[in-house]
């Protein structure tokens, strides 16, 4: 059962200071009091946050792209994502953007399926999830730096692969995993 009174495991923070300005990321050294009176450093990555997309076309596919990940020196499959240009954006309209320049698919139905919080032991970047269905084609135009391979994959190859540990993004998973309760 979730426990409601959580005032046994609080922290209040009662220092902070930038320590880091990137062009992504941002860190802050907090210092904050625990639960028993004592004090601890945490170190927070600060991030816009981001929105993803899960795509699904009329024949059951997800639109997934290719693209060389930097901090994993690797190629990934992922679905469309992007981080918002500025904090507050609307999250569902920077899905429909990134969507949009990504793919080049733009969408006439849009489920939120949830906000994660990718990696909470250090950042504190939430993703929105987005599920868009009845799409159309378009031409895709990703940022400069942007180099991607757009892939059509049966939903249900892509919960395969997932199951099968073949698919390592986590935005991913959970939005695939989710979308695909929402499909069948």
């Amino acid at each position: 059962m979730i426990r409601d009174d959580n005032s046994n495991i609080m922290e209040t923070t009662v220092d902070s200071r930038r320590v880091f300005d990137g062009i992504i990321l941002h860190i802050d050294h907090i210092t904050n009091r625990l639960p028993n009176g004592k004090t601890a450093a945490r170190e927070v990555a600060r991030h816009v946050g981001a929105s993803a997309v899960v795509p699904v076309d009329g024949d059951g596919n997800v639109w997934l792209v290719k693209q060389f990940r930097a901090a994993v020196d690797r190629v990934l499959l992922e679905i469309p994502a992007g981080k918002l240009d500025f904090k507050g954006e609307d999250r569902l309209l920077a899905a429909k953007r990134e969507l949009e320049e990504e793919t080049g698919l733009t969408a006439a139905s849009w489920i939120h399926l949830t906000d994660i919080v990718t990696t909470p032991g250090f950042s504190d970047e939430k993703i929105s999830l987005y599920l868009a269905r009845e799409l159309s084609p378009g031409e895709s135009h990703p940022d400069d730096d942007e180099f991607l391979n757009v892939v059509k994959v049966p939903l249900k190859d892509v919960v395969a692969g997932i199951m099968r540990g073949e698919i390592a993004d986590a935005k991913t998973v959970c939005a695939v995993m989710m979308a695909w309760e929402k499909c069948r």
